[in-house]
């Protein structure tokens, strides 16, 4: 596998989790350990299990830690989800971080089958 700063789709990731950061500058104060704290750790797993899958010479490594990375997207689509339904942050920019979400977890996986594929 290439380096990983090298692929889009951890590139993908890394702005997204950026721009959850920027987002969730907004939320109520009385979320930062709720709402706050858990889609923050999400966004932030789903790029650093790309990249740790990068550095990994075993494809069963880079599949498991390439569904990590699917699992923490997962996260970054449903509490979005759920931000929106309490009212939280601009809603026509949690609409475009959960579709940039299922996006980029459409990469992972097409990225995922193609290593498990390869072993």
């Amino acid at each position: 596998m290439q380096r990983f700063t090298e692929l889009r789709v951890w590139r993908r990731s890394h702005q997204l989790a950026l721009d959850i950061y920027r987002e969730t500058k907004s939320f109520p104060r009385d979320e930062r350990f709720g709402v706050v704290a858990q889609i923050r750790r999400a966004a932030v797993s789903a790029p650093c299990n790309i990249a740790e899958s990068a550095k990994r010479r075993r494809n069963p490594d880079d599949a498991r830690l390439l569904n990590i990375a699917e699992g923490s997207l997962a996260e970054t689509e449903a509490l979005p989800r759920l931000s929106k339904d309490l009212g939280f942050g601009k809603l026509a920019r949690i609409d475009q971080l959960v579709a940039e979400s299922e996006e980029i977890a459409r990469m992972v996986n097409a990225l995922r089958a193609s290593v498990e594929s390869e072993g």
